[in-house]
């Protein structure tokens, strides 16, 4: 095992992500809970913070590459998305938990695949 120098953000919708997600036009995810969204969310190698305010302050420098990341998870067509994509929406629609330790337990290389826009 392996420290890695990055630290961790788990992204966790909120109550206002399963909200949009029930209004989009022919969601057929009619069982979809807040819990259920929350169990298996995006997490971010960040990079190595000593305190988690500087990891929150690098989410903000980030968030809105993270907002329509998170959208077009589920929707790509940008049409149906909210139209507040500020930073403040970003909060209120995104709980963020920031780790500072990360550890590889993996002997492999990691491979890269592109970035998302």
């Amino acid at each position: 095992m392996y420290f890695v120098d990055r630290s961790v953000a788990v992204i966790k919708p909120k109550a206002p992500f399963l909200d949009w997600l029930n209004k989009v036009p022919d969601n057929d995810m009619v069982d979809l809970s807040l819990e259920a969204l929350r169990s298996d969310c995006t997490v971010i190698l960040l990079p190595e913070f000593n305190e988690p305010e500087e990891g929150v302050a690098y989410i903000d420098e980030i968030y809105e590459q993270l907002f329509k990341m998170e959208l077009a998870s589920w929707y790509e067509d940008d049409a149906l998305w909210p139209t507040d994509l500020s930073l403040k929406a970003f909060w209120e629609w995104f709980d963020v938990e920031i780790h500072s330790t990360v550890i590889d337990s993996v002997d492999d290389d990691l491979t890269n695949s592109p970035a998302l826009q």
